[in-house]
């Protein structure tokens, strides 16, 4: 599905060329579930952004579903990322004048699609994250956890292949954690190919693959096939609160 080879990404910062990614080789199969760390500036946001289509690279080949990314214009890879990817943040990047529906709306509606089949997607999805009775609720009225699955529900009502979470966790307490990451992980199981960036050791144990980045380089990436399985206490197919 993802094939990254020799991916740079160079900045300039006064006279100074930062290399961000510095020759990054990564391959992530469909429906893998893959944990990013790596301590603060050794490039896995930056790599986050590139896999996303957020940031083009300054070198290399990245492909994605068999198609090479890199020669695509703005214009085609916007649409690429509008249907193919989701996109879950620490700071929720939610609409503070939108409902929590509207929110979840959002994309569906850039995204050209009739209202009677967005409007109905977005029910199911609300309904499915335990959001039904905020679906009226402004962002501002919800805490971090129900914040964090309004974000969630806009990132997965397009049906994405991909959904690439950045510190999807930060900002919660441990039992909003627990929800979103059971949540995520639901999500997995269900054949979504799942990337999380995390400087948490306990989050990043969660994935079935653990790559670690250092100084814009892959330092090493390992296999965790025990991982991925609910944790004690956490039933993956019960509803969330509200």
């Amino acid at each position: 599905m993802i094939e990254l080879r020799g991916i740079e990404r160079h900045f300039h910062v006064g006279d100074q060329e930062v290399h961000a990614l510095d020759g990054v080789d990564l391959a992530i199969g469909a429906g893998d579930y893959v944990s990013v760390m790596g301590p603060s500036g050794s490039g896995k946001s930056t790599l986050l952004n590139v896999l996303g289509l957020l940031d083009r690279p300054t070198g290399g080949r990245y492909r994605l579903e068999g198609r090479d990314i890199t020669t695509l214009d703005e214009q085609d890879q916007a649409r690429t990322r509008r249907e193919r990817i989701g996109f879950v943040f620490q700071a929720f990047h939610l609409v503070q004048y939108l409902t929590a529906a509207e929110n979840v709306e959002l994309p569906l509606v850039l995204g050209g699609m009739a209202v009677v089949e967005r409007r109905a997607r977005v029910t199911a999805a609300l309904e499915e994250l335990g959001l039904t009775a905020r679906a009226a609720h402004r962002p501002e009225e919800l805490s971090g956890g129900p914040r964090q699955r309004v974000a969630i529900a806009r990132a997965t009502v397009t049906h994405p292949a991909i959904l690439l979470a950045d510190e999807p966790t930060g900002n919660l307490d441990r039992r909003s954690t627990a929800d979103v990451m059971g949540r995520l992980e639901r999500l997995w199981r269900a054949g979504l190919t799942l990337i999380v960036v995390t400087h948490d050791p306990e989050i990043g144990d969660r994935a079935r693959r653990r790559v670690r980045m250092v100084d814009g380089r892959v330092a090493s990436d390992e296999s965790n096939p025990a991982a991925g399985d609910p944790s004690p206490g956490i039933d993956p197919a019960a509803p969330f609160p509200a």
